[in-house]
């Protein structure tokens, strides 16, 4: 069952407000609160993309990146360089 677009826009704008109060509340560089925000603007993100996809077949001009498509990344410099 997919949603409506403007509900999944509206939660990822209030994803980003929840980051912005907890980034500039937060208590010190590893505050959970900062990170569970991060998590939920990235899962907001991708739940509105969906429903927009669904909804008309379009995507937005962005991509959301985790911690494997940098380990990912950093293996096709290697492999590159090595080639040389």
């Amino acid at each position: 069952m997919s949603i409506d677009p403007r509900v999944a826009l509206e939660a990822l704008v209030s994803a980003f407000e929840e980051h912005l109060a907890a980034a500039t509340g937060k208590r010190d560089d590893d505050d959970p609160a900062v990170e569970s925000a991060f998590f939920n603007v990235a899962d907001s993100f991708e739940a509105y993309e969906d429903a927009l996809y669904a909804a008309t077949g379009e995507f937005t001009p962005l991509d959301v990146y985790d911690d494997e498509d940098d380990e990912d990344d950093g293996d096709d410099e290697n492999d590159q360089d090595s080639g040389s």
